[in-house]
């Protein structure tokens, strides 16, 4: 009789205890599902690439092998290319008329695709009533795709749009392969609407590239696409 009770402890007693402490494979299985899960995380984000603006790739696929040519360039990563693009607006009579100023920023950010900056004065010039401080343009700096994609409209569209239109002068270069262009009109960007302009606004474009010598600059922009006058002669 007293053996019985000794079997029936030791029977019972484990599968009790032993019950709970089954919980702990589930704590393992928990524990390997996070690493499995980063890695594919980080491989997605690659796959989410815009594509190159078709300025980009005509300029790697034409412009690069057609300067290697004509200059010899022993390194690819010597061939010029275009670092950035400067749009300036200068509005003076902006100090009588804040209307005048939101109407420039927003043409200019409708050409741009992007926010300008307002400028403002670093001196005060009576003869003018001018003081310091006061706010006489707007300007926007372009890089990477907004760039190619700006210079791609500007000399397919826009500068084809301006009467009478021969060309662009070869002549506007810094002497280190930088160049400016000014535009009087700017109607000819197809971004503006007509009817919403209150006066016709004038602006600078300005195109620095890496070039070192102007020789250089030239001929990558005319590889670009930039509409030079033909000089007689």
């Amino acid at each position: 009789m007293a053996k019985e009770p000794k079997d029936e402890k030791q029977a019972g007693g484990p599968k009790k205890e032993g019950a709970p402490k089954q919980a702990k494979p589930p704590k393992q299985a928990k524990a390997a599902a996070p690493p499995a899960e980063a890695p594919a995380g980080k491989a997605a984000k690659p796959a989410s690439k815009r594509s190159d603006a078709r300025l980009r790739k005509h300029y790697l696929e034409r412009v690069v092998p057609a300067l290697v040519k004509e200059f010899g360039y022993k390194n690819v990563m010597a061939v010029p290319k275009i670092d950035k693009v400067a749009v300036n607006i200068g509005l003076g009579e902006a100090t009588q008329s804040a209307k005048l100023m939101d109407g420039a920023v927003n043409e200019l950010g409708q050409i741009a695709g992007q926010k300008p900056v307002i400028t403002k004065a670093k001196k005060s010039i009576a003869a003018f009533k001018l003081r310091e401080g006061m706010a006489i343009g707007t300007m926007v700096t372009l890089r990477g795709d907004r760039m190619y994609e700006f210079l791609d409209r500007l000399m397919n569209v826009a500068l084809p749009r301006v009467r009478d239109f021969r060309g662009v002068s070869s002549k506007s270069f810094d002497g280190r392969g930088n160049y400016t262009l000014g535009i009087k009109d700017q109607l000819i960007f197809p971004e503006i609407d007509y009817n919403k302009v209150e006066k016709v606004k004038g602006m600078n474009i300005s195109i620095t590239t890496t070039a070192r010598t102007d020789a250089e600059g030239l001929a990558l922009l005319k590889h670009m696409g930039m509409p030079f006058r033909q000089q007689a002669g």
